[in-house]
């Protein structure tokens, strides 16, 4: 049964950990995205010393999810999929903005799991780093995501490293997913992995040019056969 009263966050650890870069390269490879991509660089996450991130700014409704929450949220999907000299990421694909509809409707049954464990971070933040998360700095919050990853923090449903699978598994639907479902916001995510997007048929000339199509930034939905009118559209 899932548990209903969130434990609060008690462990401490000893020493500030380093960061194992769970940066894009690096978790669309372990999501099998990449290939075609072939994205440059190593990935890392960069940290900006010293400096505090940008305030991420609420400009539409939110389904069920709090602004404060969603603040959270979004920062741990930029830290997955953050923007770098390859293009945009997480942030800019509103990966936090699918999650939050998401989580309104077919994965309702991850809310609580989300609830649990965004207060766990942030209170993890306030009492053991002084802030809340979202006013520490860079490589502070990858010190912390890190520890989620590693199952070091307490407080969260199942546990810190299902949560940080839940996580990451929603944030790769957020910045991959068809636009339709509120991620992938101007196709960046398709045009990252190098996604030549939907199509309902082929040309010779698209067989000839394969892996090398130029994109089609339209969502399955915008074709006749899936729309309301086309009767598949729910």
């Amino acid at each position: 049964m899932a548990q209903k009263n969130r434990q609060r966050s008690t462990s401490a650890p000893a020493a500030e950990p380093q960061p194992a870069s769970p940066g894009r390269r690096n978790l669309l490879k372990g999501a099998g995205l990449v290939g075609a991509a072939a994205l440059g660089g190593s990935g890392t996450l960069i940290a900006q010393q010293g400096a505090e991130p940008a305030q991420p700014r609420i400009r539409e409704a939110l389904e069920v999810l709090t602004a404060a929450e969603v603040e959270t949220l979004e920062i741990l999907c930029d830290l997955l999929i953050p923007s770098d000299e390859n293009g945009p990421g997480a942030r800019e694909a509103r990966a936090a903005h699918y999650i939050d509809r998401a989580l309104a409707g077919p994965d309702a049954e991850d809310l609580e799991a989300f609830r649990i464990g965004l207060a766990a971070i942030e209170d993890y933040a306030r009492r053991y780093r002084g802030r809340p998360f979202a006013r520490l700095i860079r490589d502070r919050q990858e010190s912390i995501l890190l520890a989620l990853q590693q199952n070091k923090l307490d407080g969260f449903l199942p546990s810190a490293g299902g949560f940080f699978d839940l996580l990451r598994n929603h944030a790769i639907n957020g910045t991959f997913c068809d636009p339709y479902y509120g991620g992938n916001r101007d196709f960046v995510g398709w045009d990252m992995i190098r996604y030549p997007g939907v199509r309902i048929g082929a040309s010779e000339r698209d067989v000839e040019l394969g892996a090398d199509l130029p994109p089609n930034h339209q969502s399955a939905y915008d074709y006749p056969p899936y729309t309301k009118t086309g009767g598949n559209r729910a």
